[in-house]
């Protein structure tokens, strides 16, 4: 099929689109054998060609016109094509039709007589200021056929038995085509029908005309002639046709067969295919919720005219068949479209709807959904095949029909109910904030082979900037089973680590770093146990990637040591080695620490020392000791290690408890604090002090519980 044929509403005249799959090549040969028979039998007659919009009248009519017998033959025929919208009032509408009649005619001198006639008596029964431009008539002939008029034989009656008789002697039959008449006005119609049935009634003419029935029974009976009635209307419409020719009906098999080639088409036109997954989907969108949508030509090439339209860019960034239903939704129902934007948050499943209550159940989320799409203008009897669409390309829709819904797998195919690609179907594009795929895939590529490229750049400071979204993408690539650079990706991971830029998702509980860190303890799994060593100390070369690199190895090996085992195995070789090496890199960031007081303390120092009991408590702990036998006070080590922003009632939580275990050691802390301990609780001056002596409390409560518990 011709890709242009999408962009047009032109019948299909010839055979370069395929096979006649809709049968309209067979029809109009039974519409030209029909119009032989009707001229053997009739010297003048109509015929009605009556189909529904869109059903592919207008291409019968344009083949049975370039298939009609032409001056070779001995069934010849003479075209002459009216196009009654251009045509206000009877006098105009007439002279157009004998003007189209006598430019049928052909020009030889055989022909010249009836051309003659036809055109005088044209003039008999018009206004001769109507004639001018549609007979040749120049300001001398007008005023010659005017004084014609007033002295010789110029009646109507005479003109027309000349008309007549030389329409006869010519041979050849006419044929005059008129088109959607179902689109006049009811005056419009009815000047067409006192043409056909009265004036243009003469000797081998005859009219071909194409409608909609029901349409156009409607338009009758707006008229003052018919009235409201619809037996009237039907009783006018047989006295003007004398010949029904009734488009067959457009099957369920041809829609199928040509909804079928379209897309074959749009796809080829894109160099893209469907996978056999896709094709299931699109199957069960098509049988479900499209077929009853799509019964016509003219509504399957509109549909795909528009997929068409608005593929390019998407093509490779959209999932191909949520794609089609999305434009079938803004094509066919444009207030269900309208619909995905305003609810685009809870159709994403990144915000709760605030009318929904807990106990709410999915019938019911299931009317609130079909109370939106009818106030939307959704026609009822097209209600559930909608909310059927959107069910297969929205979860939370899908969970409200009571039937699940697979958001990971949204995401997996990059489909409009995920909130990482949502915004790609809205605007016929990847938007400006959005990392196009194949900009993702060679930044990745490049990343593999250590080469510089903008597309690289661009996908670290996408990294940066947008944490989650390319999280999220890494890791859908990830389950999908594609390969990924993971040592060098886990190394820029670190290096962007502690300029992270992106805001808390999920209603604020998942930070970038969180959403970080996830991925990083992930990706550290698919490494080789024997290369996450040099991976994990390559990592920690900065400060920030130290703490990425501490809490990634804490991650996975906690992640290992949780799960149930016969007995306790011994540390894996590759733990003690990355340990000790990214131990030993916390210690060089730490080291400019070691002369300052403990007050002056960085944010990402303190970080780093509490990182540092998962990798070498042993030397963190030595460290801190050196430090406070030095010049540190233990107390305002406490303070900065946990401050008062992080420290509800009780100011020390059994976590941070056990942490300072491992990190300095409780019974190191209750020898230094001994006295501050035992001392009654004073009477702080400032919040400082005030917090001080909470953590006082907190372990001097925490040592007399110990002890009890020991006796």
């Amino acid at each position: 099929m011709d890709d242009a044929r999408f962009f047009n509403d032109e019948p299909f005249l010839n055979q370069e689109e395929g096979p006649d799959l809709l049968g309209h090549e067979q029809y109009a040969q039974h519409a030209i054998k029909l119009l032989q028979r009707v001229r053997a039998q009739t010297e003048t007659g109509v015929l009605a060609l009556i189909g529904p919009w869109g059903s592919g009248k207008s291409t019968v009519l344009g083949k049975v016109i370039r298939q009609l017998p032409g001056e070779d033959s001995d069934e010849s025929w003479l075209v002459a094509e009216l196009n009654p919208w251009l045509y206000s009032d009877l006098e105009s509408l007439t002279a157009a039709l004998f003007s189209e009649i006598r430019a049928a005619l052909p020009k030889g001198e055989r022909w010249s007589e009836a051309r003659q006639k036809i055109g005088g008596f044209g003039q008999a029964i018009s206004p001769l200021g109507k004639l001018t431009a549609l007979i040749g008539l120049d300001s001398e002939s007008l005023i010659e056929a005017a004084s014609d008029r007033v002295s010789g034989d110029a009646s109507a009656s005479a003109a027309k038995r000349k008309a007549e008789e030389a329409l006869r002697q010519a041979g050849s039959p006419v044929l005059v085509v008129m088109d959607d008449l179902d689109r006049l006005t009811p005056d419009e119609l009815l000047l067409v029908f006192k043409l056909v049935r009265l004036v243009g009634h003469l000797p081998n003419v005859y009219y071909l005309i194409s409608f909609d029935e029901q349409t156009l029974l409607d338009v009758l009976r707006r008229s003052d002639l018919v009235g409201d009635s619809e037996p009237r209307a039907r009783e006018f419409l047989e006295k003007i046709v004398q010949v029904r020719l009734d488009l067959p009906a457009f099957r369920e098999r041809d829609a199928d067969v040509l909804v079928d080639r379209s897309l074959t088409a749009v796809l080829n036109s894109h160099s893209l295919a469907l996978t056999p997954a896709e094709q299931r989907r699109f199957s069960e969108a098509y049988f479900r919720n499209l077929q009853g949508r799509l019964r016509t030509p003219r509504a399957i090439k509109r549909f795909f005219g528009q997929v068409d339209a608005t593929l390019g860019s998407l093509a490779g960034n959209v999932d191909l068949v949520d794609f089609l239903l999305v434009t079938f939704l803004r094509t066919s129902e444009p207030g269900a479209y309208r619909i995905l934007g305003r609810h685009r948050a809870e159709l994403t499943g990144t915000s709760f709807d605030p009318t929904a209550r807990r106990d709410e159940q999915p019938g019911q989320r299931a009317d609130r959904w079909r109370t939106r799409l009818r106030e939307a203008g959704v026609a009822e009897e097209h209600l559930q095949s909608v909310l059927g669409l959107m069910s297969m390309l929205f979860a939370p829709v899908r969970q409200a029909l009571g039937d699940g819904g697979d958001t990971q797998a949204i995401g997996l195919r990059r489909g409009v109910g995920n909130i990482d690609y949502f915004d790609r179907y809205m605007v016929f594009g990847v938007p400006d904030d959005d990392l196009p795929e194949t900009a993702f895939e060679l930044g990745l590529q490049h990343l593999a082979d250590d080469v510089p490229s903008t597309e690289k750049d661009e996908l670290l400071l996408r990294l940066r900037d947008d944490t989650h979204r390319i999280v999220r993408r890494i890791s859908y690539r990830r389950t999908n089973g594609t390969p990924a650079p993971t040592a060098p990706l886990l190394v820029v991971m670190a290096q962007q680590y502690g300029q992270l830029n992106a805001g808390a998702e999920q209603l604020g509980l998942l930070t970038a770093e969180r959403s970080l860190e996830f991925l990083a303890g992930d990706l550290l799994t698919d490494l080789p146990a024997t290369e996450r060593p040099a991976t994990l100390q390559a990592m920690a070369s900065t400060p920030d990637g130290a703490v990425l690199a501490s809490r990634t190895l804490h991650r996975v090996t906690a992640r290992t040591d949780s799960e149930p085992q016969q007995e306790a195995q011994p540390t894996p070789d590759w733990v003690r080695e990355a340990r000790s090496l990214v131990g030993h890199q916390i210690a060089q960031h730490l080291d400019p620490a070691a002369g300052r007081p403990v007050e002056n303390l960085t944010e990402l120092e303190l970080t780093l020392l509490w990182g540092w009991r998962h990798t070498d408590s042993a030397s963190a702990r030595t460290w801190i000791t050196q430090r406070l036998d030095d010049t540190w006070d233990p107390l305002e080590l406490l303070t900065v290690l946990l401050p008062p922003g992080q420290a509800p009632l009780p100011v020390i939580e059994d976590p941070a408890m056990q942490g300072l275990d491992v990190l300095i050691g409780l019974e190191e802390l209750y020898n230094r604090l001994g006295p501050l301990l035992d001392a009654p609780a004073g009477d702080p001056a400032n919040p400082h002090e005030e917090h001080q002596e909470r953590i006082l409390q907190a372990l001097s409560e925490h040592r007399q519980r110990n002890s009890a518990n020991t006796t």
